[in-house]
């Protein structure tokens, strides 16, 4: 009898181990190191797919890793990267605003990855350089990877427009706020299923309404710096701002803009995407981003990017918008750092992490990439890089000599490079930034009566401590400079 129970006993220890070894479906996966990225945007049926399968398989085979992609909503993403982070869960790698860095890493958001770049990125530095990674640095660390290698003058200061419904109307260009503002009046009398401008654009329209260019260096827009006074200011209180919150109050008074635009702010590429929406801001190229998917809803749809007042000078401000970052306490740091060291070691890798695989999500016909499905992989624009870019058949060569030749004739910014720590004015920046989410973002946004809501915010502002703030932010920025020279 007992004989038999030891048999039996050994007999289930044999099962439970077989089972654990088949628990992830794929043989010897129990083995592989796990990397968890946190991710924005919904999770497409093709790319569950092909992360469960061809992507799995690839990351097993060549780096031993299984990488696992938690997916938030844009609209929960930022809220939900701090709770997670906070809670200390299990995450690697995650995307970010580089605008915010100072607080990323003071959060220990974000740890220092100069050695993990020196073991396991040396592929990436073939195709990222140096100076790309300064524009991540704090006291001469790096502390994250800036994405978008590429043309990047004016950041965020153009405006992408449906150049087909634009014509419709009887207009071919726009060139000033008053353009734009005739624009969506036509647009709306003739084609009442359209739903108005996807997006505000405070940058460009700041760009046009300021004297000097600003370059924003602090977190929720605060601080602004003069590219011809080399002077830190506050934004909201800057003339140029009052002038596009005049403006947008125009548009909202006029029934050009809905409540969507002001509460929704963080869901205006989503809305353009629909097809049903007249502008959106931009950066260069981004009408080849989002071109496919707007087509998916507006086959006929054309998109073309403008910089208002382009007579202005474009300047250099900042190395790609956004930041890849690895929290302190992230469990494998040393995968993440080989998986994105992995994506930019050869096109092929950058492709099939951008596009799928190709002849089934894509094919290359002569040097152009044809997409073959609508889905969506890891984000072409958080991991873009001008030595592997490939650009659609539909996109016209002269787009593509624009895009290329940008930045030639752009001015490089004294403050490229320039990154606030906020270690001093943490109590400050959470005050400020809480006027700027309640108050600001409704003026800003045209949502709020300006001549009576803007004098009670600007004392909120003070009261919060702007001017310390903006000293603050004046004293580093001093020392930054007197560094450069």
């Amino acid at each position: 009898m007992a004989r038999k129970m030891l048999i039996l006993l050994a007999l289930l220890i044999a099962s439970v181990s077989v089972l654990a070894g088949c628990g992830g479906g794929k043989e010897g996966e129990a083995a592989l190191e796990t990397v968890t990225i946190l991710y924005p945007g919904e999770r497409s049926d093709r790319m569950d797919e092909f992360l469960q399968n061809e992507f799995a398989d690839k990351m097993a085979s060549e780096l031993g890793l299984k990488v696992e992609v938690v997916f938030v909503p844009w609209a929960q993403y930022w809220e939900q990267k701090d709770i997670m982070l906070a809670a200390n869960e299990p995450i690697d790698l995650y995307w970010d605003g580089l605008p915010d860095l100072s607080t990323i890493v003071n959060k220990k958001q974000a740890m220092a990855l100069d050695d993990l770049i020196q073991q396991h990125g040396q592929d990436m530095l073939k195709v990222l350089p140096k100076e790309q990674l300064q524009g991540a640095t704090i006291d001469g660390k790096v502390y994250g990877i800036p994405s978008a290698y590429a043309p990047s003058s004016a950041m965020y200061q153009l405006v992408a427009v449906r150049q087909d419904i634009l014509e419709a109307v009887g207009m071919s260009e726009v060139k000033t706020p008053d353009d734009l503002k005739e624009f969506a009046a036509k647009a709306k009398e003739k084609f009442p299923e359209m739903k108005g401008p996807a997006d505000i654009i405070f940058k460009p329209l700041t760009r046009y309404f300021a004297d000097e260019q600003y370059n924003w260096i602090a977190v929720e827009d605060l601080v602004v710096f003069g590219e011809d006074s080399k002077k830190a200011y506050s934004y909201y209180e800057t003339e140029a701002f009052q002038e596009v919150a005049k403006f947008n109050r125009s548009m909202y008074d006029g029934g050009l803009y809905t409540e969507d635009l002001t509460i929704k702010y963080n869901e205006r590429d989503s809305r353009m995407q629909t097809g049903l929406y007249l502008w959106v801001e931009g950066s260069l190229g981004k009408e080849m981003e989002i071109i496919d998917a707007v087509k998916a809803n507006a086959p006929e749809a054309e998109i073309k990017t403008y910089l208002l007042a382009e007579e202005k000078p474009r300047y250099v401000t900042a190395a790609g918008g956004e930041v890849l970052g690895m929290p302190v306490n992230a469990p494998n740091p040393e995968g993440a750092m080989k998986f994105i060291n992995w994506i930019y070691k050869s096109q092929d890798n950058y492709l099939f992490a951008l596009y799928g695989v190709e002849g089934k999500d894509y094919e290359i016909v002569d040097g152009r990439i044809k997409k073959l499905t609508a889905s969506e992989f890891f984000y072409e624009w958080m991991f873009r890089n001008q030595n592997y870019q490939l650009f659609g058949p539909e996109v016209a060569q002269a787009s593509i000599d624009q895009y290329k030749s940008w930045d030639d004739d752009a001015v490089r910014s004294a403050s490229l490079g320039f990154r606030f720590n906020n270690e001093n004015v943490k109590l400050i920046e959470t005050a400020l930034k809480e006027v700027a989410g309640k108050d600001m973002a409704a003026i800003r946004s045209g949502f709020v009566d300006f001549e009576t809501e803007y004098p009670k915010a600007i004392e909120k502002l003070k009261a919060a401590g702007i001017d310390e703030y903006v000293a603050e932010v004046q004293r580093q920025l001093d020392e930054f400079l007197a560094n450069q020279k």
